[in-house]
C-alpha cells in the first residue's frame, strides 16, 4: 500500500467517493486538472461516506460554530485527496503541497477564518509532514458559499510526473 494511504489508514480516514450533486446541478468544469507537474484542484466541500454534502450548512458564526468549521475544513481536506487519488491514482506522487485557498461562510462580523481553515492546513501537515506537506495559505469569510455550505477550499500541488 502506498505511504501516504496507509497513514490514512492508521488515521482512520476513509476517502469518499465522487461528489453527488443536488438534482438539477450541474457542473461544467473537472475537480482536478494536471498542468505539467502541477495539479490544480477546484473549490471542494466536506463530504459524507456516501458522497454527498457533508453538513452543518450555513453561515460560521451564526447556524455554524467555529469549531464544526475547523472539522468541515479538515473534511474538505479528505474531498481533495480523494479527489486527487481518482485523478493521480497514488496520493504519494504529491511531492509538495503550493497552495490553498480557504473560503468561510461567515455571519457579519465573523472574523475568525484563521481558526477554521486551520482544520484543514493541520490535517495535510499531519498527513504529508512539513517537508510536502507545507503550504500557503489564504482564509478569507465570504457573504455566501454554494449549497449554503460553511467551508470551500481550492489548492494546487506540485506532483511526480
Amino acid at each position: 500500500m502506498a505511504k501516504i494511504e496507509a497513514r490514512l489508514e492508521k488515521m482512520g480516514i476513509v476517502l469518499p467517493p465522487p461528489l453527488k450533486l443536488p438534482a438539477g446541478m450541474v457542473i461544467p468544469f473537472s475537480f482536478v486538472v494536471v498542468r505539467g507537474s502541477t495539479a490544480y484542484i477546484a473549490g471542494h466541500a466536506a463530504q459524507n461516506a456516501d458522497g454527498s454534502i457533508a453538513g452543518p450548512l450555513g453561515k460560521v458564526g451564526a447556524e455554524v460554530t467555529p469549531e464544526q468549521a475547523a472539522d468541515l475544513a479538515k473534511g474538505v481536506a479528505v474531498s481533495i485527496l480523494a479527489s486527487l487519488k481518482r485523478q493521480l491514482g497514488d496520493l504519494d506522487r504529491i511531492t509538495g503541497w503550493n497552495k490553498a485557498l480557504g473560503m468561510v461562510n461567515v455571519a457579519p462580523g465573523f472574523a475568525a477564518t484563521t481558526g477554521v481553515i486551520n482544520g484543514f492546513s493541520n490535517f495535510i501537515l499531519d498527513v504529508f509532514g512539513p517537508e510536502v506537506g507545507e503550504h500557503t495559505r489564504s482564509a478569507v469569510g465570504v457573504a455566501v458559499l454554494p449549497m449554503n455550505i460553511a467551508v470551500e477550499i481550492e489548492a494546487e500541488v506540485e506532483i511526480r510526473t
